[in-house]
């Protein structure tokens, strides 16, 4: 958490400071556009919704809720462990799934978090990064926010690799709405305090969003050891330099 705060104040520091179009942001216009619709879809409908929903769920029910749904990811972080040569982590993954799902009643309870065995957050967009695949474009998709050309087919990967997907198939329609409803207004209740800092820090709101996002991606592809400073080659996108730590852990 403290590293996701300071990730958050070096992204205001760039939100200070005049920024000109740069390589990694071609698309700038029209991703101004879609942030502006995308903050105003939010005020208007997630937001108050994620406030009520704080305001009437303790907190042990909310991490109840973010631990069904974490184990239901599990699949995903286990497929691009293997992909990624991590095998040691896709093992424990592996474990730390079973463990939640039968233990932990069906993942909500996080059992195996005291068994020693952490939760690992792998994509197929940090895949492909360490494949050599580099970054793209920074683009912001209505509604699902900050992605990358090198991002996006991760996020298409995780919507079928995610039990979510599944679940909600067997299910009548009805009770398919209500699951996602709840998975998405626990999801926006998580990142509130992170909001609340971009509204009451950031002078470009567009800026702190864009360079916190891409700072946690470089966090969380090189496993939280980040070079203490990037050169301009191969991976991009990594032309900035930073010293610190940071974590991408959003929702933790």
């Amino acid at each position: 958490m403290i590293k996701l705060i300071q990730l958050l104040f070096i992204a205001a520091l760039f939100a200070g400071c005049a920024t000109a179009q740069n390589d990694y942001d071609p698309l700038e216009g029209f991703n101004r556009g879609v942030d502006t619709f995308n903050t105003v879809v939010d005020e208007a409908t997630l937001r108050p919704v994620a406030k009520g929903y704080v305001a009437v769920v303790p907190q042990f029910g909310r991490d109840v809720v973010t631990n069904f749904f974490y184990n239901l990811q599990e699949p995903n972080t286990i497929l691009n462990n293997v992909l990624q040569g991590k095998i040691h982590n896709a093992l424990s993954d592996t474990v730390r799934f079973l463990v939640n799902s039968t233990v932990g009643v069906a993942g909500l309870f996080d059992v195996a978090k005291h068994m020693d065995l952490p939760r690992h957050r792998e994509d197929f967009g940090q895949t492909l990064a360490v494949w050599g695949v580099g970054q793209g474009a920074y683009i912001v998709y209505p509604i699902l926010g900050p992605n990358s050309v090198r991002n996006t087919p991760g996020t298409v990967l995780a919507y079928f690799l995610d039990g979510a997907t599944y679940l909600t198939a067997v299910i009548s329609p009805e009770a398919a709405i209500g699951t996602w409803v709840i998975k998405y207004v626990n999801d926006r209740a998580n990142i509130e305090d992170f909001v609340k800092m971009r509204d009451e820090m950031a002078l470009d709101a567009y800026v702190f969003v864009r360079e916190g996002w891409r700072q946690s991606r470089i966090y969380s592809i090189y496993d939280g050891h980040p070079p203490a400073q990037s050169s301009s080659d191969e991976d991009d996108d990594f032309g900035d330099d930073f010293d610190d730590d940071f974590d991408d852990e959003f929702d933790d």
